[in-house]
């Protein structure tokens, strides 16, 4: 099964190959995303969604269409966006919901 540290990692290194191509390369600090946190939280909310902090920047988003719910993550969204748009992703984030969701009576 799909962990959220699975989805930790496969983020950062989407995020760290996406900005090697470009122009900024000397000045990337790919330090920034070891912090990056995904996780969701069903007793909060009935809406399928994933919560990601890059840093001091969190935001959630909506599983059904990857619509940002709150916050924000700055320059790092377009990355997150592309992510989301990759194939398999949803349907990992999704096993993860139904995981999270199934388990909450457990908290």
């Amino acid at each position: 099964m799909t962990t959220f540290k699975d989805m930790e990692d496969s983020l950062k290194k989407f995020i760290i190959q996406e900005q090697s191509d470009a122009h900024n390369i000397k000045t990337m600090n790919n330090a920034k995303y070891n912090n990056i946190k995904v996780w969701m939280d069903p007793s909060k909310t009935q809406e399928q969604h994933v919560v990601i902090r890059i840093s001091i920047s969190e935001a959630t988003y909506s599983l059904n269409d990857f619509s940002r719910i709150n916050g924000g993550l700055g320059y790092e969204e377009r990355h997150v966006l592309k992510w989301f748009g990759r194939y398999g992703i949803k349907e990992k984030l999704t096993e993860l919901w139904n995981f999270a969701e199934n388990n909450k009576e457990d908290k």
